[in-house]
Order: structure tokens, then sequence, then C-alpha cells
């Protein structure tokens, strides 16, 4: 069985969320001694390995696990919003984490 060795995530300079996303990445990373490799826009990363819409375009951010065989899984793009309609850091993090249990 493959094990995590990182997780990625594909941001932008422009990407609203990027600081929110790179903390809650980091703070999943350091629990579970990971690296973080940060992706700037990279389209052709989230093409190949990321969550498209319907019409195959890409958003950001996208998190993503790879693992020690060198194989990538989607995790989670954009951060959840809770019930008062804000973003939900723990909810994120917990997907993040219950994905690198699987």
């Amino acid at each position: 069985m493959a094990i995590p060795k990182k997780l990625i995530v594909v941001t932008a300079s422009y990407d609203p969320l990027r600081k929110r996303i790179l903390r809650i990445v980091n703070n999943v990373a350091s629990q579970k001694r990971l690296e973080v490799e940060v992706k700037e826009e990279d389209w052709i990363f989230l093409t190949k390995y990321g969550e498209k819409d319907e019409l195959g375009g890409a958003s950001i951010p996208q998190v993503f696990i790879e693992y020690d065989d060198g194989s990538i899984r989607h995790v989670l793009t954009r951060v959840p919003i809770n019930e008062r309609g804000k973003p939900d850091n723990e909810a994120a993090e917990r997907i993040i984490l219950d994905a690198l249990e699987k």
C-alpha cells in the first residue's frame, strides 16, 4: 500500500483563499509530518489530476496527496462553507486528514 509523501496545493497569487488553504495544508502536514509543495497556476497539473467543472475548467485552490509510489490523488477543491456561509477550516482539515487515512 502506498504511503503519503506530501501534500500538493495548486493556487495562485490572486486566489482570495490562498493564505487560508496554505494555513490549513501546513497544519495538516505538520501533524502528519508530510512535505508541502505549492504549485502556482499549474493548469497542466490541474488538467491531469484535478477536479474539473462541466466545461472541463479547473478551479483553484485544489489539494492533492502524492504517495511514495508517485501516484497522486485529488483531495479537496475549495474550502467548505459552514452553516453561516463562512469558510470552514476545520472541515477542510478533516477532509484532508480523512483522505490521508484511506
